[in-house]
């Protein structure tokens, strides 16, 4: 099982949110964004980091993905932003020009990929001397908190702990992270920790219809309808609170300078 990020069906499903400002504020205390003219989403999804970037002033964003059908959705969420361009291409092997950008950003991208270190060195490639390099990922501490009213994805590891050793073991220790960093040549290494506000509900069902869509959240791919229902009716019966769901996600952030 899993998603197939190459499937039409799919091509939406990374669109449906909004940037929170949690992230557009960590990312400000990190790197001086509005001096940022020339920007390179690796990863990019459906776009909305991209256009979180647009939106802080970022003159410049080219947004890659491996997936044609999900920049066929990145392509439609950005309509409206002239400034964003899209482009087909691997982590590892962009095919853009060197030395061109002045800021990076990989956001939950680094668990997808098996070579770490030539990712990086692709990275290393295409940025500009004193450019900015930005990776948001979930550590294994990171993806095994326990489930709140707020953390719901932890619900999914306490009821179906097989998927912990699916989750962890895509995930790189900041350790790991750092020491790759190192070893292509980055510096002024910085770590933080970051609670993204994932979405805002409005109600519990509002929460409870978008987790039966699997929406963002390729971990639930791995999970049967069966399993998946039965995984909304424990949610359901754990949460508190009927409205006002505020679902926030765990993050570390690695800073870096070429």
């Amino acid at each position: 099982m899993g998603i197939d990020f190459h499937k039409d069906e799919n091509r939406m499903t990374y669109t449906t949110r909004k940037a929170d400002k949690s992230w557009m504020d960590a990312i400000n205390e990190l790197v001086p964004i509005h001096h940022i003219s020339n920007a390179l989403d690796i990863g990019c999804g459906g776009g909305i980091y991209s256009k979180a970037l647009s939106d802080m002033g970022v003159k410049s964003i080219t947004g890659v993905d491996f997936s044609n059908a999900i920049l066929e959705g990145a392509k439609e969420n950005c309509k409206d932003y002239r400034n964003i361009t899209f482009k087909q291409g691997n982590a590892l092997h962009t095919e853009l020009e060197s030395g061109c950008y002045d800021f990076l950003l990989e956001r939950a991208l680094i668990h997808h990929i098996d070579d770490l270190q030539n990712c990086f060195v692709e990275a290393y490639r295409l940025l500009q001397d004193n450019g900015y390099f930005i990776i948001q990922d979930r550590t294994p501490e990171d993806c095994l908190l326990k489930g709140s009213d707020s953390h719901i994805r932890g619900y999914f590891f306490d009821l179906f702990p097989k998927l912990i050793n699916k989750e962890t073991k895509r995930r790189y220790s900041s350790q790991y992270v750092e020491e790759a960093l190192q070893q292509v040549g980055f510096r002024e290494i910085q770590e933080v920790k970051l609670w993204e506000i994932r979405r805002v509900y409005d109600s519990k069902e509002q929460l409870l219809q978008d987790l039966s869509k699997r929406v963002g959240r390729s971990i639930l791919h791995d999970l049967e309808a069966r399993e998946l229902k039965v995984l909304i009716k424990y949610i359901d019966e754990l949460i508190s609170t009927e409205q006002n769901i505020v679902e926030k996600d765990r993050w570390t952030i690695w800073k870096a300078v070429k």
